[in-house]
């Protein structure tokens, strides 16, 4: 049996890929720590709120201060998110990596517009791909990029894209119609989790402020933790619609069928003509989940 060639590593892709998503990664990172950090200080600040610590008797109450120092906190976090947008580095900097990305396994297999054998010569095709990768640098943010001196067409897609037809076929199916359904699939089923134990956490925080509200209510005690609670409910939910479990769960299953699909109609394929638009197709609705992703995140009350 004749071995398939090992899917297109990283480095095979243009710099333009890597250097997106290094800085899309960045700003997840930023943009995730900030608004969890936000919620927990917002919980805090209820905390300090609900319980005030005189040392020796003096006059001033400790929680409160440490209330205020919370808020400022918060504050200062408000201002960062919203002058240095960590967000939209994330959001850009996957748009132009995902888009790079599927230029590159276009030109290495041979999929529309960079058919192989069309009447086009491979300089000129190799050209366009260039060029393609041009304009999507010239319309990329400049927050999504960094600077970079390597080649756009790495070797690696070079001989891919020379390798006979059904060595490409099975290359793009295993390294990247496989390798994207598995990642569907366990991030749908990473989602469902979240969600299930975030319900959890909401159920709960919910029930001990109606717990905590009428044992107020009957003095049994003075402290508002009921107000805590309230604070856990809002933390939890403000969080979730952050991370957006629910909807991810849905969108990646559909994404990972629709990818089974494409896996089986592409392996029936056997003419370069039908195999270059059957590729464009796939690519498609790779990028068409990518679009609805970021469409939902560009409304992010986060």
């Amino acid at each position: 049996m004749t071995a398939h060639p090992p899917a297109l590593p990283d480095s095979a892709f243009p710099a333009l890929y890597r250097s997106a998503d290094r800085l899309s990664l960045q700003g997840q990172r930023a943009f995730l720590r900030a608004t969890k950090t936000r919620l927990v200080l917002a919980v805090v600040a209820a905390v300090s709120a609900a319980f005030s610590l005189r040392i020796g008797g003096g006059p001033v109450d400790v929680m409160a201060i440490a209330g205020a120092v919370a808020f400022a906190a918060v504050a200062c976090l408000e201002l960062y998110l919203a002058f240095r947008r960590p967000e939209a580095q994330w959001y850009d900097g996957r748009a132009v990596a995902e888009s790079a990305k599927t230029l590159a396994w276009r030109y290495a297999v041979g999929a529309s517009p960079f058919r192989i054998g069309a009447a086009s010569a491979e300089e000129d095709v190799r050209a366009y791909y260039r060029d393609q990768l041009a304009e999507l640098l010239h319309d990329a943010p400049s927050t999504s990029i960094a600077a970079t001196t390597e080649a756009a067409v790495s070797e690696q897609l070079q001989a891919m894209r020379s390798r006979p037809f059904h060595e490409r076929r099975e290359a793009y199916l295993a390294g990247r119609i496989e390798d994207q359904r598995n990642w569907y699939a366990s991030k749908s089923e990473y989602n469902r989790r979240r969600a299930g134990l975030w319900r959890i956490v909401l159920v709960t925080a919910e029930g001990s402020g109606i717990l905590t509200a009428v044992l107020r209510a009957f003095d049994v005690f003075s402290v508002d933790l009921a107000g805590i609670c309230a604070a856990l409910v809002g933390s939890a939910a403000a969080w979730l619609a952050v991370k957006q479990h629910a909807s991810l769960e849905r969108a990646y299953a559909f994404a990972a069928n629709e990818l089974a699909i494409t896996h089986s109609r592409l392996s029936d394929v056997q003419e370069e003509a039908v195999w270059a638009a059957e590729v464009a197709d796939a690519e498609e609705a790779i990028s068409r989940e990518h679009t609805m992703w970021r469409a939902s995140r560009s409304t992010d009350p986060g």
